[in-house]
């Protein structure tokens, strides 16, 4: 359940097996815990894009990771403002954190992110400052990543920005089994991501912005 506006800070989920009147391990972590996951990425246009493409994801869609090429003093204030407009709880990413339903983590600036797989769930590891594909985050070090640890149980889109970051990781993504889709040129900002990730075979096909959202959820059926 999302954090209220008025209740204390949520921290970091640490998992109780004997919680809510359970006493069988696991429980609790395998009902939160996501089987499907959805990745986005953008940058130039892609603040109100991302914006209005997550505020129609229902609260218990399965857990979203979203690389916003942004500067690391911005993400945190992003992450903050769109948690108060969607229905799932949003942050900015934590190493370590855990991928659970009805949770977006955005990429914090200046850090690569990967997904990766540690005792059959699914976490986030941040690494290293370098620029991959020119930026840091990069969609590209996410969606390979993805690629190798998620496959078929991801989709993903790459929406509105310049240049081609994404563009090979979404092809390693979609010849892992993953469907993928990239926004339309006339509902970007900027057609750079969207046209190269279409043009290189990893996004399947265009869709308008306003259709992303359910194009993202009927995928993951």
């Amino acid at each position: 359940m999302k954090q209220r506006e008025d209740s204390p800070e949520l921290t970091p989920v640490r998992y109780d097996h004997t919680a809510h009147g359970s006493s069988t391990p696991g429980v609790q972590l395998t009902a939160e815990a996501t089987a499907k996951m959805i990745v986005i990425g953008a940058s130039t246009g892609g603040t109100e894009a991302i914006r209005k493409v997550i505020e129609k994801f229902p609260e218990t869609t399965p857990g979203t990771i979203i690389v916003q090429h942004m500067p690391g003093s911005f993400t945190k204030m992003f992450s903050e403002r769109l948690n108060q407009l969607c229905p799932m709880e949003v942050k900015e990413a934590e190493h370590g954190d855990r991928i659970r339903n009805g949770l977006i983590l955005i990429a914090p600036g200046g850090k690569q992110l990967e997904v990766i797989r540690s005792d059959g769930f699914y976490e986030v590891r941040l690494g290293g400052t370098e620029k991959i594909s020119g930026h840091c985050p990069s969609v590209d070090v996410m969606m390979h990543s993805v690629a190798k640890y998620v496959g078929a149980n991801a989709v993903a889109a790459i929406l509105t920005g310049m240049g081609q970051d994404g563009a090979e990781g979404m092809l390693a993504m979609r010849q892992a089994g993953a469907r993928c889709i990239s926004q339309d040129e006339a509902s970007s900002v900027v057609f750079g991501m969207p046209r190269v990730a279409y043009e290189k075979g990893g996004a399947e096909r265009l869709v308008p912005l306003d259709n992303v959202a359910t194009s993202l959820l009927n995928l993951l059926a």
